[in-house]
């Protein structure tokens, strides 16, 4: 029998930092596009999603579940439970066996490389801490140190151990400097990358009217080492319009009422948990 104490801690929510609960709106979703580049430029994790054979989690080929998948993933990471956490991780490694490169590829990946699920968290942490700083300004110390201890988890909800996560800020900062440096794209991935940047996998009507935007977006919310890696130019009056851009979008955030804001993540929350509890798959 599983103590009491123990079934309570485990469907707890957690304390949830205000950075966290505070980029859960529809404004994030505008980087998302640009912090999946900033994940696959990591060679090996680009060639794992460019060559995998899981068709049912590619977003070039089924774009509403592999959206689904994600916001799901990040809201249990950022939001879950220990046992929301635990039954995410039993569906992504289920998907996670199937990614892994043949003998001899010119590529080696594994999809359950710790180093690599530890740089997809550090971008996730990364993402999730500039979206609030561009809504709301920079956070107090005290904000900014609450959720990089909480930003563990981005990693730890699938096999990255907590003595991994970089043990302050500081370890973080020179972390990240240090994964600058390891960004490369090889035509496989950057190809991979550009076509998801101007959505070439939508049926033309929609890839004609939303491409242009996405592509927008993606570059202005990508740091210029990315820029470099994928190939794409950026200019001034880019970065104006960009700036003109967030400005204007946490004006609006600021005035949305609460379901608003947080939509479409609360649905997917919503959604997320009543499969856990049904025993549907979430991934």
């Amino acid at each position: 029998m599983v103590p009491t104490g123990e079934v309570s801690r485990r469907h707890a929510v957690p304390e949830i930092p205000e950075i966290a609960r505070a980029t859960v709106n529809g404004f994030a979703l505008g980087a998302a596009n640009a912090n999946v580049i900033m994940q696959l430029s990591r060679l090996p994790v680009g060639r794992g999603v460019a060559e995998s054979t899981v068709d049912s989690g590619r977003v070039d080929k089924h774009p509403i579940k592999r959206l689904r998948t994600t916001l799901s993933y990040i809201m249990v990471a950022m939001q879950g439970s220990e046992a929301e956490r635990e039954a995410m991780r039993r569906e992504v490694d289920r998907a996670h066996r199937q990614v892994r490169s043949e003998p001899g590829a010119p590529v080696g990946y594994n999809a359950f490389s710790r180093d690599l699920q530890l740089w997809v968290a550090a971008c996730l942490f990364w993402g999730t801490e500039d979206i609030y700083i561009k809504l709301y300004g920079e956070p107090t110390p005290q904000m900014r140190d609450d959720f990089y201890r909480h930003g563990a988890r981005f990693g730890t909800t699938l096999q990255v151990t907590d003595d991994m996560w970089p043990a302050d800020r500081a370890a973080f900062e020179e972390y990240w400097r240090d994964g600058l440096t390891q960004v490369r794209m090889d035509d496989v991935t950057r190809r991979y990358l550009l076509d998801l940047t101007d959505m070439a996998f939508l049926p033309a009507p929609v890839r004609l009217a939303l491409g242009p935007f996405n592509r927008f977006l993606t570059l202005g919310f990508l740091p210029q080492e990315f820029r470099d890696e994928l190939g794409v130019t950026w200019t001034r009056r880019q970065q104006a319009r960009f700036d003109q851009y967030v400005r204007t979008s946490a004006r609006i955030n600021k005035v949305l009422p609460r379901p608003m804001r947080e939509f479409p993540w609360n649905v997917y929350r919503w959604d997320v948990r009543r499969r856990i509890r049904k025993g549907r798959p979430i991934v």
